[in-house]
C-alpha cells in the first residue's frame, strides 16, 4: 500500500429505505472497541448515548395546494434517505483544528483517527468538522469517530456497515476502486454540507429528489437518534 492510497465511501441514495440496519452495525462494533468494564449493555447493544459514528436522516419537504378551480389537490412532497459517517476527507478540518496532534491522517491509508493518549476533550475537532463526525465519549472524556474499520480492511474485509446494508447502498474502497465500479457521482445532496468545504472521499449517487447543499427546501425529519 502507497502512501497515496486513499480510501472512500460510495452512497447510494436512490437504495437506501432508512432502515439503519448500517447505524446498529456501527453501534455494535463502535461498543465492542470503546466501552469500558463498566458501561452498562442492554440487549447487546452497548449504552453510548450521544455516540453514534453512522447516522441514517430523512431529509424531506414540499407542500400540498389545492387548485381554486377544480379544487383537486396537487402536491409537490418529497423525501429520501442519507447514511452518514466520517468520509475521511482530503483537507480535514477536524485535523487542523485539533490542538495537541490526536486528530491524524494516516499516510498508509488515509483514514483519519484519534490517538486517545493525546486527546483533551476539548471537542474543538467536533466544533469544526460540518458533518459531526468525532463526537465525545462521555465517560472517558476523549473524542471518538469512524475509523473506516480499519483492523477489517487489514484482513480484506468492507467496514460493518458495508456489510451490513440489505440494499447494498453502501461500499467502501480505495478511490481508485469506487470509481472504477461507479464512477465519480453526482453532486453533493443536502442534508450534506457543500463538499468545497472538507474536500470528503465521498461518492454519491443523487436521489432523484435530491435537493442542492445550500438551497435545499426540506429539512432533516429525524433529528434525534439512538
Amino acid at each position: 500500500m502507497s502512501d497515496s492510497t486513499q480510501y472512500c465511501f460510495y452512497v447510494d441514495t436512490t437504495k437506501c429505505t432508512g432502515c439503519k440496519t448500517c447505524h446498529i452495525a456501527c453501534k455494535d462494533r463502535q461498543g465492542d472497541i470503546i466501552r469500558s468494564s463498566t458501561k452498562p449493555v442492554e440487549d447487546g447493544v452497548p449504552t453510548l448515548n450521544g455516540v453514534n459514528w453512522r447516522r441514517v436522516y430523512e431529509y424531506g419537504g414540499g407542500s400540498w395546494n389545492v387548485d381554486p378551480n377544480t379544487g383537486a389537490y396537487e402536491q409537490e412532497v418529497f423525501a429520501y434517505y442519507m447514511s452518514l459517517g466520517c468520509n475521511h476527507c482530503s483537507e480535514p478540518v477536524c485535523v487542523k483544528a485539533c490542538p495537541t496532534g490526536a486528530m491524524h491522517k494516516r499516510k498508509e491509508d488515509g483514514l483519519v483517527h484519534i490517538e486517545e493518549s493525546l486527546c483533551i476533550a476539548c471537542e474543538s475537532c467536533s466544533r469544526a468538522c460540518p458533518y459531526d463526525a468525532p463526537q465525545l465519549d462521555q465517560e472517558r472524556k476523549v473524542m471518538t469517530k469512524c475509523d473506516g474499520c480499519y483492523e477489517r480492511l487489514a484482513v480484506g474485509r468492507k467496514p460493518a456497515c458495508v456489510e451490513s446494508c440489505p440494499m447494498r447502498a453502501l461500499d467502501f474502497d480505495t478511490v481508485e476502486n469506487i470509481v472504477a465500479k461507479y464512477g465519480t457521482g453526482d453532486s453533493h445532496i443536502a442534508p450534506l454540507p457543500n463538499q468545497s468545504l472538507t474536500s470528503p472521499n465521498l461518492i454519491i449517487k443523487a436521489n432523484r429528489h435530491g435537493q442542492s447543499t445550500t438551497g435545499g427546501t426540506g429539512q432533516i425529519l429525524n433529528p434525534s437518534e439512538v
